[in-house]
Order: C-alpha cells, then structure tokens, then sequence
C-alpha cells in the first residue's frame, strides 16, 4: 500500500508531500491544476521513462520518492531479498531526474537499476488511465487473467512446469548433436592419449629409482678406477698406508715393551689398523663386483626416454600424467555414453510431449468455456459503465506448438460503437474506456490484482446514475485493495473515504500545485463546487451535504 508521496521540481509542482491511507481516496480540483502531474510522478515510481521536460523550470533537478508498507507482501519482500536488498515492513523507492540527462533510482536507500525498478513497482502499484503500463493491456496478462477467472491457475503452473521440462531436454538435446562432430574428433584422440598412456605402464615412484639406476650403471668404469685406486693406496701401492702403518705400529710396540705406558697407545694403533684394512678390503671386493652392464643401462636409458616422452607431452611428472589419463578417461566415459544420454533424453521429451497434449487440451477447454462466460460478465458490467453499445470478444487463439502458458494466447477486443469490428483493446479504448473496463474487471475478479490501484478518467464521458454506480463499485474494490481515484465527479468523489483536493497558487510570481486533505466541511464545499460549478449556493451545499451523508451510509 502507498502510505507516502513526495515530488519535488516536476512541472509546476514546486515542493509537494502527502500521506495516503487504506481504502478509497478520491482527487479533484480545477481543469490544469495539476492532477495529471501526479499521475506522471507515480509513473516515474513504476519505472516508466523520464522526460527531461518534466523538470521545473529553473531548477536542475527533479525528484520522487514514495514510501509504501509492503509488510504483507511476501511476494514483494522475497523479490527485495533475492534482488539484493532489505525487506523490511516499508520500502522506499525514490526516483531523481537530472538536467544532464542522468536518473538515478533508490530503492530502499541503495542504487537500483530501472529493470529493477519496474519488476518492484508492478508488484505494488497499476495505474488505469492513458498509460502503456497497465495491466489490462498486455496479452499475457489477459489470459491470466481468464485462468483467475476459469479458476486454472493450478493447471497453468502445471502445463508451465511440464513446458519448462520440455524446453530444458530439447535444449540438452540440442547441445549434443551440435557438440556431436566436436566430440567425434574429440574421440579419436583421447582414445589415442589414453592407449598410449596405458601401454607405458607407468607407476608412481618409478622415474626416481631409474635415474639413481642410471647414475650407477653408466659410472661402472669411474668407479672401479676409484675403487682400485683407493685400494692401492690403502693396502698393494709401494707406499700404501697400511704398509706404512704396519711399519709405525712395530716401531710403537717396541717402545711400549720399554715403557709400558705407552701400551694405551699401542692398543688405538692396533685398532685404527685393523679399521684400515676392513676399509681397504672393502674396497677390493666393491671394486671386484662392478660390472658395466651395457645392456641394462640402454634399458634404463630407454625407459627414460619413454617417460620423458609422455611428460612432454602430458604431464611435468609421472604422477600428472596419471591424473591427466584418469581427466581423460571421464571425458572418454563421458563422450561414449552421450548416446545412450541422448535416446534416455528422446524418450524423457516423447513422454512429456504426450503429458503436455493432455494437460493442454484439458487447460485449452476449461479456457473456451470460461472466455464466454468471462465475456458475457464484461459485458454486462461494461453495460452498466456507460459503455451500453460495447462489444467486448475474449478472444482465444490456437497455437500448433505449445507455447509457455498453453497452446493459446489470448486477446481482448473491443468495438465501442455499433458496427464497428472489434479490435484489439489497447489500441482502440480511451482512456477512460479503459480505467470502466479495468473497474468492470475488478467486479468480475477482485483479486486480478496488486495492492495500489490508480484510476484516472474512469468517469469520462458518464454522468447520473452511471457516475452513482461507478463511485460504488470503486467502493467495492476499495474494501480489499487501496484505491485513488482522480475525478471530476461529485457522484464519484462522495463515496470517497478520503479525499484530497489538488490546488493551483500562484506565489512570488510562481505557479505551483499543492495538496490538501478536506475535512467534512471542506469536503462539502468541494463537492458543491463538484455540483455547481464555481458559484457555490446554499443549495449546492445542501446537496452534498446529502449526497455524503447518503453514499455514507452505503
């Protein structure tokens, strides 16, 4: 519900804040005070389009913002969240356009975008007068509106489910085939990679011991020159250390048999000795083992080789190219049962096809029967509405495929004169033909819906008992659903449980437009200026005094 609005530098709307309550409230005032302007700012709220022309003169920019308590649409405060914004009980939209040719849209304080913009504002407000954005215009709507109607709306979301399930196989479908040569060569040359990866019988760990392999073989011959040279230097050389050591340790045991005390030194002579000559045959029987083994070493070599080969070409190490032959391996599984994907999806799409020709015959004839009755209730209500020669078709059109909300679309036509064919009705009702179709509507499905409704010159052309009839039924609507009415009706305005009177001043050489809430007096004086004009008698007084106190007690 709209509970505030506040317009700032549009037209000759200077500075202009007002509260809205629930119900129906009614606005009038004098031919170009400003009442459309309203409109207009409301339409800026809804997303619509800004003209740099609505900017008031002298001024750079312009703005709106409205305050609206959503804390009963959950529809609305879910949208809010998955959007990226706070949901509390209020949202606050506000609107700013500027002369540089820039707007920027607030919802709730943060930026927004006008996409967003008008998903919210649609949600929340229509406005039914000479405006493109209302709801009875749009096709779509229409047959909504016929499933609110028909009570279909289950059968509907339904038949959408099984269409959006249909769409979505046609799609993968669709995908496989065009991925189908891709993946054929694709085929040829993972099955390549993948052989030629498991033909080399790699094992993790392998490359490391090889290479400490071929290190050793392909030293054979350094180190047995090593080894013998170590062993005659230690043991066989002419002045091997261990000759010379046996020479020392003599010289040591003749001194130790003189003097005991060196006997200690004896003993670590005799054992370093000993240690020397372990080293020393050690070292002979090392050097007695090695062997080249040319034949061995080219094996290794070309095990490496083909290792190396496969890095190259799939991995920096062994192990990687164990991963990429186990990616490969998915993608073979992969590609080589799309075919049976693709037939299990080709039956999954016959059998939704079928449930979709029976829910679709199902919702097409709950659909034929409900337009004719929708047709003939329009029609009545339109007759009551000053619309007593309109002809009113609720045209069904048949689909061959199925489309989203069923194997029809439908149109509402309309011929306002005897005679003329009926054409579609957004482009041949006025306004004000269409703010009474809307209302009319409204009786025939009160809750076709959002919560703020707006009519503008919904009592063109209607005067008397009609004008009588469409203040009560706007009453009506006004007991489930907030409803401004701008009007230029006394019939209209008196069934008003609010009524606010637009006003054009003229200050400091300025004209500007304001609005005032009417107390009961107030409201008397305006509804006798409704009745007669600009001079007001004691008897137009008298009369709507009467006519508020009797649409009161309707």
């Amino acid at each position: 519900m709209l509970t505030e609005l506040s317009i700032s530098n549009i037209a000759i709307i200077d500075s202009l804040h007002v509260s809205f309550s629930s119900g129906l409230t009614a606005l009038t005032g004098e031919t170009g005070a400003g009442k459309s302007i309203i409109i207009d700012a409301v339409s800026l709220i809804m997303g619509e389009r800004a003209s740099l022309e609505v900017i008031r003169s002298g001024c750079d920019e312009a703005s709106v913002e409205a305050l609206f308590d959503i804390s009963v649409l959950h529809d609305v405060r879910n949208f809010l969240l998955e959007s990226g914004f706070e949901a509390e009980d209020e949202l606050i939209i506000k609107r700013v356009i500027s002369r540089n040719g820039k707007s920027r849209v607030f919802i709730n304080g943060s930026m927004a975008t006008l996409a967003v913009l008008n998903a919210v504002a649609k949600r929340l407000i229509n406005i039914y007068g000479q405006h493109e954005s209302q709801t009875l215009l749009r096709p779509e709507n229409q047959l909504y509106l016929l499933d609110l109607f028909a009570g279909s709306t289950e059968l509907r979301e339904v038949f959408s489910t099984l269409y959006a399930d249909h769409q979505n196989i046609i799609d993968a479908i669709e995908q496989i085939d065009s991925h189908e040569r891709e993946n054929a060569r694709k085929l040829d040359l993972l099955l390549f990679q993948s052989k030629e990866i498991e033909e080399g019988n790699l094992t993790a760990g392998e490359e490391e011991n090889l290479e400490e392999q071929h290190i050793i073989l392909s030293s054979a011959e350094k180190r047995s020159t090593i080894a013998n040279e170590l062993f005659d230097q230690l043991y066989s050389g002419e002045n091997a250390i261990l000759g010379t050591l046996r020479r020392i340790k003599n010289s040591i045991y003749e001194l130790s048999n003189i003097d005991p005390a060196l006997k200690p030194l004896k003993e670590s002579l005799e054992e370093a000795f000993l240690q020397l000559e372990d080293v020393a045959i050690t070292v002979r029987d090392y050097s007695s083992r090695i062997d080249s083994d040319p034949r061995n070493l080219q094996k290794i070599e070309d095990r490496l080789d083909q290792l190396h080969r496969l890095k190259r070409k799939y991995g920096a190490t062994v192990e990687d190219v164990l991963l990429f032959k186990k990616s490969i391996d998915i993608d073979l599984e992969n590609i080589q049962g799309s075919g049976e994907h693709r037939q299990s999806l080709e039956n999954e799409k016959r059998l939704l096809e079928q449930q979709l020709q029976v829910k679709g015959r199902e919702l097409s004839q709950v659909r034929a029967a409900a337009a004719l009755k929708l047709q003939n209730a329009l029609a009545a209500e339109a007759q009551q509405l000053a619309m007593k020669d309109a002809v009113i078709v609720v045209n069904l059109e048949s689909y061959q495929e199925p489309k989203a909300n069923g194997f029809e679309r439908m149109e509402l036509l309309f011929s306002p004169n005897p005679g003329e064919p009926p054409r579609p009705m957004a482009r041949i009702a006025s306004g004000g033909e269409l703010s009474r179709l809307m209302l009319a509507f409204k009786q025939v499905l009160p809750e076709c819906d959002v919560s703020t409704l707006i009519f503008d010159e919904v009592d063109t052309g209607i005067s008397g008992a009609t004008s009588e009839l469409v203040g009560r039924k706007l009453k009506n609507v006004a007991s489930r659903q907030q409803v401004l009415c701008i009007t230029h009706l006394p019939q209209v305005a008196s069934f008003a449980d609010h009524h606010l009177l637009v006003k054009k001043t003229v200050l400091n050489q300025r004209t500007t437009t304001s609005l005032e809430l009417l107390d009961t007096n107030a409201r008397i004086k305006e509804i006798a200026r409704l009745l007669a004009g600009e001079k007001i008698t004691d008897s137009a007084l008298a009369n709507a005094n009467e006519m508020l106190q009797w649409c009161k007690s309707k």
